[in-house]
Formats: structure tokens, C-alpha cells, sequence
């Protein structure tokens, strides 16, 4: 999208306040942001950017320390910088530690609270606000891929009702909102699936993966862009993204990822019951509806096979 489309918001985004620049997501941003012109602001709970050495964004960065949790800070830090517009990367994401008795509390506090104080600073703006969520607001049931704007809610463990508690934020706060709900996802500024399977290929023979859980990868890169495209929008409301070329099972990833990095690893196929480590419970069906991206004039994301070659190529990992 560009400022001629119908879509294009007006006001002329130029200012952006990303959260969560030390994690995949927001890293990937703010290069994007950097592509375009923008100018990106990233903020995150460590005194400096903390993100890899090798990850370090394409232009000087303008990093500010925030802590979401802290209500006075978020509108304090807002009110300063005043932005057009907020991607709101930062969250919980340990599935697993959610569900410790122990994290309860800061997970709320992380997915919820800070959630809400960004919304209602950017209210008080007229800022608009883009809120990555994820598939596990609903239950995981079924086959049919969810549609974006489903409301048959049930989490199915801590972080999806977090997440799900933090679209709630959003919503009661303000009606200039993007939610975009995202799967399986994997960059080049963190820890993530591909990498441990990497690491468990080159010392083990063999691995045992699960096959019946269902989805699609989605690589920070591109959906870097594409979040940068809304932002530039007053197409407001909720979206589905992950990358495209179908719906897979992390036993046929692990496959792809494999081949691609000329690892002969054996992968062993077994269900989620077989598997048995999780302390959470995961989604079987984390098949997403995309289609309404195009409905709306978005460009979906490229195959994720396609994606997957050029990460392991960004990261040196090509057969």
C-alpha cells in the first residue's frame, strides 16, 4: 500500500513507537521502519538495546527504556514523543512459565496491564495502535482454519487468555486499532523453533517431533512489512497473518528445515500425547484465515518455504 491508495490514512503516519524492539518481532520493525523513511522509536525493558550483535538494526536506533507494567511511565514516555501511530511487540511469550503459579501475576501484568496503559496513552494521543496477538485465543479444535473476526473464544492455557484479556484492552480503549493475530513465529533476533531444531539436528540422530498439531510459520521479515503497511491505513480492525503455502504440522517443518540445511537427521513423527513435555496446553488447529488481507487491499506473505530459505541464508545455515 502507499499514500495514493483508498485505504491510506490521511494523517500522514511518520512517527512510530515500536515496544518489544529486543525480541524478534520489534527488531524486525524497526529495520522496516528504517527502509520506508520513518522514523521508529523502539523501546524495551533493558537500559540499552539488547537485542544480538548480529542483529543490531540497519540505521541508528532511537531507544528508549520503558517498562510497560508501570502505568505513569508508559503516558509519561508517550506524551513526550508523541506518535502517530504504536506497534505494541512487547509481551509474555514463555507459554510454558505462564502457567507457573509464581508468574501468574507478571504475565497479567506484561499481556493485560501494560497492554492497556499503551491504549489508553494512545486514546489520549489520537494515536493509532497495532496489537500482535496470536491463535491461542481460541481453543485449537477443529480443522477449519479461524477467521479473523471469529469470536468463539476459549484459551486453552495462561498466555491465550493474557492475550486475549489484552485484545479486551485494546477494544475498550480505542477504535483506531489494528489486531493481528500471528502463529509459529521465527526471526533472526532470538530464540525460536527453526534455531533449536538446528541445534538439536547437528547432535542428535534422530528427533522426535509432533505431528498433529496444525499451522503455518511466519517470519518476522516479512511481517514486518506488512504491519508497517497498516500502520500507514485507517483499516482498522482484526487480521490473521502468518506466511503463505498452506497449512503444515512442526513435524513437516522440521522436515523442510532439515532439508534445506542439509541435515540428515531422522524425524520421528508422534503426537502431542506421545510428546508429553509441555506444561501448557497447545492448540491442534492453529490454521488462520488470511484471506481477509486481501479483501482489504493488503499484500499477503510470501510461501513460507520461500521464507524459510532466506532465513537460513540471513542466519548461515544453507545446506
Amino acid at each position: 500500500m502507499n499514500d495514493s491508495d483508498p485505504g491510506s490514512d490521511n494523517r500522514m503516519t511518520r512517527r512510530v513507537f515500536v515496544t518489544g524492539v529486543n525480541g524478534q518481532l520489534g527488531h524486525d520493525v524497526m529495520n522496516e521502519l528504517a527502509r520506508r523513511g520513518l522514523e521508529g522509536i523502539g523501546s524495551d525493558i533493558t537500559e540499552t538495546y539488547a537485542g544480538e550483535a548480529d542483529g543490531s538494526p540497519v540505521t541508528e536506533m532511537d531507544y528508549r527504556q520503558l517498562d510497560i507494567t508501570d502505568q505513569k511511565a508508559v503516558h509519561s514516555l508517550l506524551g513526550e514523543i508523541r506518535p502517530d501511530a504504536v506497534i505494541h511487540c512487547a509481551a509474555w511469550t514463555a507459554v510454558d512459565a505462564a502457567e507457573e503459579p509464581e508468574n501468574l501475576e507478571k504475565v497479567r501484568a506484561i499481556n493485560v496491564a501494560g497492554t492497556e496503559y499503551i491504549a489508553e496513552a494512545c486514546d489520549d494521543l489520537g494515536a493509532k495502535m497495532l496489537y500482535l496477538s496470536t491463535d491461542y485465543v481460541f481453543d485449537g479444535q477443529g480443522e477449519e482454519p479461524w477467521e479473523p473476526d471469529c469470536e468463539d473464544f476459549a484459551p486453552l492455557n495462561v498466555y491465550g487468555q493474557s492475550k486475549l484479556d489484552g485484545e479486551f484492552a485494546v477494544i475498550g480503549n480505542l477504535d483506531a486499532h489494528f489486531i493481528v493475530r500471528i502463529a509459529w513465529v521465527f526471526g533472526k533476533n532470538g530464540k525460536n523453533f527453526i534455531k533449536t531444531m538446528l541445534n538439536v539436528g547437528k547432535t542428535h540422530d534422530e528427533v522426535r517431533v509432533v505431528n498433529d498439531q496444525i499451522g503455518t510459520p511466519t517470519y518476522t521479515y516479512d511481517l514486518a512489512r506488512l504491519l508497517t503497511d497498516m500502520i500507514l491505513t485507517e483499516e482498522y480492525g482484526y487480521y490473521h497473518a502468518t506466511n503463505e503455502g498452506g497449512y503444515i504440522s512442526w513435524y513437516d517443518f522440521t522436515k523442510e528445515i532439515y532439508r534445506q540445511a542439509g541435515l540428515a537427521t531422522k524425524v520421528i513423527p508422534v503426537t502431542t500425547e506421545e510428546y508429553g513435555l509441555s506444561r501448557a496446553a497447545r492448540p491442534y488447529n492453529s490454521r488462520l484465515d488470511k484471506s481477509k488481507l486481501t479483501v482489504t487491499g493488503f499484500e499477503l506473505l510470501p510461501d513460507w518455504k520461500d521464507a524459510l530459505e532466506r532465513y537460513l541464508r540471513e542466519i548461515g545455515e544453507t545446506a
